[in-house]
């Protein structure tokens, strides 16, 4: 019985991460039409509509709020602003530490975080908490009710099988592309694959807002 309840759990928690992350996506893409007046790619993975900095935020949004169990809006705009703060800063930190990349720096900006997370971008995350206790949480009250379900049981495996592919390689061709440009050779099979398949060209395509810094600290 408890293995059940945390199967409804997980199931629960990695739909959480791709609505996060497809409705992110499409917030990014609309924001940047409105900006430059185009479309330009806001992938933070190389296959499908998926930027997981906002799935691994709604994540959190779960855990905190469901844990606190509060919906005075006050609270909850100032928790998941911390909240959304910390993870953009965290995940901005990582992918420069591991790729010698950004995807976003908001040095410009006044109060911000080296450039990393910035005041204004924390109320974006408190806003959104706000949407997400309105629209979300009961969405995901319904899901519960369905995670029973074979064809939904279905369903998540096979996507949880892309995503961790997905992710996997997205890591790999990233690391490879900068090794290309620290003048590494492909030393091995898979080097030559991601190099065939996965070159500067594409990648830089898919991660047009990618930006390449240093590994000697904090910007």
């Amino acid at each position: 019985m408890k293995e059940k309840k945390i199967m409804k759990e997980l199931i629960l928690i990695f739909w959480l991460f791709i609505i996060g992350s497809v409705l992110g996506y499409l917030y990014e893409m609309v924001l940047v039409l409105f900006q430059k007046g185009y479309f330009e790619s806001r992938q933070g993975l190389i296959y499908g509509p998926f930027t997981p900095v906002y799935g691994i935020g709604a994540v959190m949004y779960y855990f905190i709020l469901h844990n606190i169990k509060t919906k005075n809006k006050v609270r909850v705009f100032f928790i998941t602003m911390l909240l959304g703060g910390i993870t953009e800063y965290l995940c901005s930190f990582i992918q420069e530490k591991a790729f010698g990349t950004i995807s976003w720096d908001y040095s410009y900006l006044f109060f911000n975080i080296n450039g990393r997370t910035s005041l204004l971008h924390c109320t974006y995350w408190g806003i959104a908490g706000l949407l997400y206790i309105t629209y979300i949480d009961p969405l995901l009250e319904k899901l519960r009710q369905k995670t029973d379900k074979i064809s939904l049981k279905i369903v998540t495996l096979i996507l949880f099988v892309f995503i961790l592919f997905d992710i996997n390689i997205s890591c790999l061709a990233a690391n490879r592309q900068s090794e290309r440009k620290k003048g590494i050779e492909a030393e091995n099979k898979i080097h030559i694959f991601l190099d065939k398949y996965y070159p500067d060209e594409y990648m830089d395509k898919i991660f047009a807002n990618k930006k390449d810094v240093s590994f000697t600290g904090e910007k």
